[in-house]
């Protein structure tokens, strides 16, 4: 993730996706937990004690989709949007 001039740019900005890929099913236990497979680890660099956000999206009060990202990505998602935001209220 990195900064130009005037936006936040992330790997997950609408414009940068080149389309959705299944890249493994995996099952929920009795307990409600499951496993990422090791190779979705791995392309996805998330290592051992890292933090997740879990994020819904809803379609029709109904959660539709569940994403799972680095809480590090996302607060920088958060701070590129909020920022210039604050900027304006401090002014």
């Amino acid at each position: 993730m990195g900064e130009s001039k005037d936006k936040l740019v992330t790997c997950c900005a609408p414009e940068d996706l080149d389309g959705f890929h299944v890249e493994a099913v995996v099952s929920v236990d009795e307990r409600g937990q499951m496993v990422l497979p090791k190779e979705v680890r791995e392309k996805a660099g998330i290592r051992a004690g890292d933090k997740m956000a879990i994020i819904s999206l809803k379609n029709s009060g109904e959660v539709c989709c569940t994403i799972l990202i680095k809480t590090e990505t996302f607060a920088g998602m958060v701070k590129g949007i909020l920022g210039p935001l604050m900027s304006e209220v401090i002014k």
